[in-house]
């Protein structure tokens, strides 16, 4: 794509009133981009691609392309660099262009995944269970250690879980943004936003600067799902953003995988409903890396550690734990023993990696 090609797309992606779809048949239509620079009313109105209010919008953004330009030359050559890739260019993720309304333009920080490789998407809620957070965290580990590349939202909750399972595998792992890429959302996941433009990537349809405005987010889940073979959901609500990327990965072509929990735990209510809908049931990492035909050298099953070489009240101590934290009280109540000498064991477990500690006064199993 020549060079003035590329700055009028990169105007119109910017312009946020048009969508990929309703781009993509202006380029054709006129046979190029660059006619909208200059283009009349009435051989808008003509082309039946707009809505009256788009031609509009369209005909004021004009105005907008030199500072557009100007946005682009420093988003590439500024401190903190980032590329615009477009569909037209030969680096554009293959999987991308498989699905219908694919973004004309991406801003990548980073690198973009490797169409060789497979990926698994992992999502979930943001308001996740401790539980929760430990089973994507080890799935995307485990994916991650076999070469699986890793999408997530790089929300709170399951997908910053699942980003850090594959940085621990030391394996990239790739974000999809639903603001600019020079917004990290939320900002509590500021660290893990650095380490995934060091070794993998940010990637966004929205230009920097875009607010994460509520109406971005299913836009953006549309990108995680059709960048993957598969995706995963781990805990999700009855109604959530991962029941909508779930939805949108089977209108893509794209399997879709289910972590099945309690019937009675409302963030389990979503994972069961995709199992009963004709998900795949994921208990192990295996179940995925057999549907992608990558040979796990060492399939997990997940579930509690060996406990063999624990002394006996650390065996009735950890026995009394759960995947789900319990309160000291509880534990105390189920082993019988002092207090004094359960927070002892307790420290005990958690140093040698059996438990972990949830915040005020919460114990649980780790995995």
């Amino acid at each position: 794509m020549e060079k003035q090609e590329r700055e009028v797309l990169y105007w119109l992606v910017s312009s946020l009133f048009l969508g990929a779809v309703s781009i993509r048949r202006l380029g054709a239509y006129f046979g190029s981009y660059t006619p909208l620079l200059n283009i009349e009313e009435t051989e808008l109105r003509a082309a039946g691609i707009l809505t009256e209010g788009q031609i509009q919008k369209l005909m004021a953004w004009q105005s907008q392309f030199p500072a557009c330009r100007k946005n682009l030359e420093s988003l590439e050559m500024g401190e903190d660099p980032a590329v615009f890739v477009t569909a037209y260019d030969d680096v554009y993720p293959e999987r991308l262009r498989e699905i219908y309304d694919y973004p004309m333009g991406l801003f990548v920080k980073g690198r973009l995944p490797e169409a060789d490789r497979p990926a698994v998407a992992i999502v979930g809620a943001r308001g996740c269970s401790f539980y929760g957070e430990q089973i994507a965290e080890e799935f995307a580990r485990v994916l991650a250690a076999e070469g699986v590349q890793i999408f997530s939202g790089l929300a709170a909750g399951i997908d910053g879980a699942a980003h850090k399972g594959a940085l621990k595998a030391g394996r990239p792992t790739f974000g999809v943004l639903g603001c600019g890429i020079n917004i990290c959302y939320p900002a509590a996941n500021f660290k893990l936003y650095q380490q995934m433009k060091q070794t993998g990537g940010i990637i966004s349809e929205f230009p920097p600067g875009t607010k994460p405005k509520a109406q971005n987010f299913p836009m953006r889940n549309r990108i995680i799902s059709g960048l993957a073979d598969a995706v995963l959901v781990v805990e999700a609500r009855e109604k959530s953003g991962s029941l909508i990327t779930a939805e949108l990965a089977l209108e893509q072509g794209r399997e879709v995988f289910a972590v099945p929990g309690r019937i009675t735990d409302h963030l389990s209510e979503g994972c069961n409903w995709l199992i009963q809908q004709g998900a795949h049931v994921a208990v192990s990492p295996g179940d995925i890396l057999e549907y992608l035909g990558v040979k796990c050298q060492k399939q997990l099953i997940l579930c509690g550690k060996n406990v063999n070489t624990l002394a006996k009240k650390e065996k009735m101590v950890y026995s009394c734990l759960d995947f789900k934290p319990k309160h000291i009280d509880q534990i105390l109540e189920e082993s019988g023993l002092p207090l004094s000498e359960t927070l002892g064991i307790l420290l005990e477990l958690e140093l040698g990696g059996y438990a972990f500690r949830a915040g005020n006064h919460y114990y649980g199993k780790k995995i």
